[in-house]
């Protein structure tokens, strides 16, 4: 008897198609637990999902037309009739960064999505290895362009109201052979390679405005006052911020110089050098102290450091430190410690701060103002440990630089959107992915209707739906009553409605932004 011997596939199954078929159901396995023996089952052809509240976001990207301009504008050039459609590429982006994860390999784990993907017009989830390729030959000024444009676009109607720009360098460590892996400043990890992302960020609102990735050793403000002046010019006068804010790195003659020569005002913080000590030190014997609030005293002086084309105006701040306290100088890793002390009576230690400034406020509205930019730091923690900051790292810096803005996108995106359900605060990724996304959700199509069913396992579940509801009622009437409106004027409507506790109940009034040009 012959023995028919069976080959492999030669051609294997690739990615499934959404709605397509699916592997047959695997038999059921007895388990055994304390409460008893359980039959457990998979079921591979079950529409589910475990990010089952993505649809209110989605009707919002839908809405607020976020999401289509983005997809069509992309300047990704399709080659091959097999390269996958770009709706299917960003959407899986948007998904991966949105589910929390932090590296393309991560990605495996939404691709049996059975809701969401067809939600967001999809026709398939990519692999990890189709994401990771795609931006290889994108060009880079293009991409640029292309997500600075959508950034403008989110935050623009915002900056006809006063506002502060924050600006501040993180670094992300790197442990493999990528380009621009650099040995540079690294507090917490001295001699390990990275990148420095040099960000912009919209003060309080906890927005970004751009973000540049840069080599591990150009973290110096330097590196970043291209990028600054940049911005600023793409925005124009009418939606300059009110002062720009920057701690010890933006101290110097050339941020303060070109500060001056575009007439735009500041607030940074100086490094304690030999000259500024001397100015503390004449500060000691004076008795004009100044209340600054949360127990700090400050008084004025107007400055000349030796290197700077100018006096400029100073504040000199101290606060008495608490027993026991021991103090890090600005070399040792801690940019927000204050190295110089003076002890007034046994037992009494002071702590001091300079900062300069073009402003003209009172020192108490000063000091509060740069105790506010510690909020910048809350902004890179969350950006870093709970979006996509930390990971989606490749060889080239090109594509590194390309998620860095597409998680800064996502990440306003959904910003916008989480106020919009809780208008009160700003609520991190940590907190509001479990109240507004993570759920299990099943898709079901009955007489030409889909019903996406919601279970909710967070103790807060009422409340969440009460938020959601809310969400899909100023939608619909945005839809409803808004329809006359363009793009520009829906958008800027309901940003009025996501920030009306900023804005006390007003419109916004969008400031006449430039015609973007990269």
């Amino acid at each position: 008897m012959e023995t028919k011997r069976i080959s492999p596939n030669p051609h294997p199954t690739g990615e499934p198609e959404i709605g397509g078929e699916n592997p047959p159901t695997q038999p059921g396995l007895a388990v055994e637990t304390f409460g008893g023996r359980v039959h457990v089952e998979w079921d591979p052809q079950a529409a589910v999902t475990p990010l089952g509240q993505l649809p209110f976001f989605i009707e919002f990207l839908k809405t607020a037309e976020l999401f289509t301009p983005w997809v069509e504008e992309c300047p990704l050039q399709r080659c091959s009739p097999n390269a996958p459609a770009q709706v299917d590429l960003l959407g899986t982006l948007l998904l991966s960064v949105l589910a929390g994860q932090r590296r393309y390999a991560h990605i495996t784990a939404i691709r049996a999505d059975g809701v969401n993907p067809a939600l967001l017009g999809m026709s398939r989830v990519l692999s990890e290895d189709a994401v990771r390729r795609a931006f290889v030959s994108a060009a880079e000024p293009a991409c640029a362009a292309w997500l600075q444009k959508q950034l403008q676009h989110a935050y623009g109607p915002l900056l006809g109201e006063p506002w502060i720009l924050d600006v501040d360098t993180t670094v992300k460590p790197l442990y493999g052979h990528q380009e621009g892996a650099v040995v540079g400043f690294n507090p917490l990890k001295p001699g390990r390679p990275s990148h420095t992302y040099h960000t912009y960020f919209i003060a309080n609102l906890r927005l970004v405005l751009d973000v540049e990735v840069r080599p591990g050793n150009q973290t110096a403000a330097l590196y970043s006052r291209p990028g600054l002046w940049a911005l600023l010019e793409r925005l124009g006068p009418g939606a300059r911020p009110v002062f720009i804010r920057g701690d010890c790195a933006w101290g110097n003659e050339g941020v303060l110089r070109e500060a001056e020569e575009h007439g735009q005002d500041y607030l940074f913080k100086l490094k304690q050098t030999a000259g500024v000590r001397r100015l503390i030190e004449r500060a000691f014997g004076r008795e004009d102290w100044a209340e600054a609030g949360q127990g700090w005293q400050g008084v004025e002086d107007q400055l000349l450091l030796r290197g700077w084309s100018r006096k400029r105006r100073v504040i000199v701040l101290r606060r008495p430190l608490k027993e026991g306290l021991t103090l890090k100088s600005e070399g040792e890793g801690g940019q927000g410690q204050l190295a110089f002390m003076e002890t007034l009576k046994p037992g009494q230690v002071f702590e001091y701060a300079v900062l300069v400034t073009s402003l003209g406020d009172p020192i108490p509205t000063l000091a509060q103002h740069y105790r506010d930019r510690g909020d910048a730091e809350n902004n890179f923690d969350e950006m870093k440990n709970q979006w996509g900051w930390g990971g989606y790292t490749t060889q080239d810096l090109k594509r590194c630089a390309i998620m860095a803005r597409m998680v800064a996108l996502i990440y306003n995106w959904w910003s916008i959107f989480v106020r919009l359900a809780i208008p009160e605060r700003h609520a991190e990724a940590t907190t509001s992915r479990p109240l507004l996304l993570h759920a299990i959700a099943r898709s079901t199509r009955h007489g030409g209707q889909t019903t996406v069913t919601v279970t909710s396992m967070h103790g807060k579940m009422n409340e969440i739906k009460q938020a959601l509801s809310k969400v899909n009622a100023v939608l619909r009437r945005l839809r409803q009553t808004a329809e006359q409106l363009g793009r520009p004027e829906r958008w800027c409507w309901l940003l009025s409605v996501v920030f009306r506790h900023f804005l006390h109940g007003r419109l916004l009034n969008a400031p006449p932004l430039l015609e973007y040009s990269p």
